[in-house]
């Protein structure tokens, strides 16, 4: 017998802009599968490298939040100071982000279990959730103007940083699914 698999996704309903209700319901759907993907990973795996100087699945469990909570600040807020350590409770450097090519995983993120880092992720997306209900249609085309460390400048308007935070996240995700394989494959098999 046939089965219809339905693939619906409406944007959250409360937000000024439709757009960033799209975007919003595109991000939860993403940390949806990135939670199925790590469930029941040990803090072993979390803090686990294929080979030193690589991240680990915890560093990019903290990364999706600290980047997240880092588009909003710059990008919806329009600050000019990045401050993840309010809203997270880490700050930027704490994910460890970019290892040295003969570094283990970072010691503040040693230990952290599943529920920390789904604490992390929370606290960001509740941050995002705030200013993004805000946003007006016309609030998206506004240009942020972002003056990097090295002196060069970025200029992207909301909708881009909406877009980016979705494509960031994504692709962090796939890293992580890879290194849950990888694990499996080299130290033995997980609960998935």
């Amino acid at each position: 017998m046939a089965v219809t698999l339905r693939s619906i996704l409406e944007p959250t309903e409360g937000f000024r802009a439709r757009e960033a209700g799209s975007f919003y319901a595109q991000l939860e759907d993403q940390t949806r599968i990135l939670l199925e993907t790590v469930k029941g990973i040990t803090p072993q795996e979390l803090e686990w490298q294929p080979e030193r100087g690589m991240n680990t699945i915890g560093m990019l469990l903290a990364h999706e939040a600290i980047a997240e909570t880092l588009w909003v600040q710059i990008g919806l807020l329009g600050m000019k100071e990045i401050d993840t350590k309010t809203v997270l409770g880490i700050a930027i450097e704490d994910d460890g982000l970019p290892l040295a090519p003969d570094a283990g995983p970072p010691a503040n993120l040693a230990g952290k279990t599943l529920p920390d880092y789904e604490n992390l992720l929370a606290k960001a997306r509740t941050y995002l959730k705030a200013a993004a209900m805000k946003l007006t249609d016309a609030d998206l085309e506004r240009e942020v103007t972002r003056t990097r460390d090295d002196g060069s400048q970025r200029l992207f308007n909301i909708r881009w940083a909406l877009y980016h935070m979705h494509e960031h996240f994504a692709g962090h995700r796939g890293q992580i699914q890879m290194l849950r394989h990888l694990h499996a494959a080299s130290v033995g098999s997980h609960s998935r």
